[in-house]
């Protein structure tokens, strides 16, 4: 780890703390050249198991861009798809699996995207789920109106 301030390659971990509920480690650190102190922050490293095989680090944006794709010409922001995404990346964290299979991604995101837009969701899982007819969006949003329904309503009470 080098020094912010002076560059110096070699630093004293003064002390460590977990933080984010275990999903990181919090270090105290003090250069040993300069002597100025620091906090550095360490992440699990997420990492994706494509369908070939190969693996990649998580990206939050390549999740959100996928989204995006489906919000197209919906009155979706992007501050909501930056939480969208920063939900997808928390709840991958969460599952306590540093390796995470490129499906579970997309399952992570059908949720919120769902609560957010519901026909943004709709395309989304259209592709997700390789609809093949529209018998398969009717079972969908038969599915959908069913949780609906389900849900209790904000104006009995």
């Amino acid at each position: 780890m080098h020094c912010p301030y002076c560059k110096h390659n070699d630093t004293k971990v003064l002390d460590s703390r977990v933080a984010d509920d275990g999903c990181s480690i919090r270090r105290r650190r003090m250069c040993v050249d300069c002597e100025k102190r620091f906090t550095t922050v360490e992440l699990m490293q997420l990492t994706v198991l494509k369908r070939s095989g190969a693996t990649e680090p998580f990206n939050r944006d390549k999740a959100v861009s996928g989204v995006r794709k489906a919000c197209k010409g919906r009155p979706v922001d992007e501050d909501a798809l930056a939480r969208l995404g920063q939900v997808v990346e928390d709840q991958l964290r969460l599952a306590g699996s540093p390796e995470i299979a490129a499906h579970e991604v997309g399952l992570a995101i059908l949720a919120p995207l769902r609560a957010l837009d519901e026909v943004a969701y709709l395309r989304f899982a259209s592709v997700y789920r390789g609809f093949e007819s529209a018998d398969d969006f009717e079972s969908e949003i038969a599915l959908l109106r069913a949780e609906r329904d389900l849900q209790p309503s904000a104006s009995s009470g």
